[in-house]
């Protein structure tokens, strides 16, 4: 056994556990408790496995779920933002470049540079795995929020123009599940989970 390589192993992997302490604004049902991110990251992994053969054909689904497990470990130091925090989002890239380098350096060098590099990917967006997930990692709270009467959307004053445009990532991933998130969009906006404009 390569003691240095497990212990650097055993040391990441006690760091997630830190990812169990951040809150988001989602509450999930039916104990209306805020959600942690580390719940967060393995409820959209599984939507991923549940959807994916189905709305994104074509795609590498192992490296959307790697993604998805990934991509908010960088909270445990940058915190988790809300969606709709303009102010928060003026300095989100820099905390989580930072947060990035921090807890993937605590890996051996080659699992270090794999496993960041896949959080890039997913981050920057531009591969077809990465809009997956980055539309799995939308869809996720939307339906947190319509099931929950308007959740979080309520206590912020979210309005519909703003869910529309965060989650006009789901569009470039998958028609199907665009129409189907606009349609929850409007009802929502119909029974008044979500303010109108």
């Amino acid at each position: 056994m390569n003691t240095e390589r497990f212990h650097k192993q055993i040391t990441f992997l006690l760091e997630l556990d830190k990812l169990k302490d951040i809150l988001r604004q989602s509450r999930i049902i039916p104990s209306m408790r805020q959600e942690n991110s580390a719940e967060h990251s393995w409820h959209t992994a599984m939507m991923a496995m549940v959807l994916g053969k189905d709305y994104a054909s074509g795609i590498d689904l192992y490296r959307v779920e790697q993604m998805l497990l990934l991509h908010d470990i960088v909270e445990i130091d940058a915190g988790d933002t809300f969606a709709y925090d303009e102010e928060g989002y003026t300095d989100k890239a820099v905390r989580e470049q930072d947060a990035a380098k921090r807890i993937f350096g605590l890996l051996p060098p080659d699992q270090h540079q794999e496993l960041k590099t896949a959080w890039e990917e997913f981050e920057q967006g531009k591969t077809k795995e990465a809009r997956f997930a980055n539309s799995m990692d939308r869809l996720m709270p939307l339906l947190h929020n319509y099931y929950s009467q308007g959740g979080t959307w309520k206590c912020h004053g979210t309005r519909k123009s703003q869910v529309q445009q965060r989650m006009a990532k789901i569009k470039e991933a998958s028609p199907e599940l665009w129409e189907f998130a606009e349609s929850l969009i409007h009802s929502a906006v119909r029974k008044g989970f979500l303010a109108d404009g």
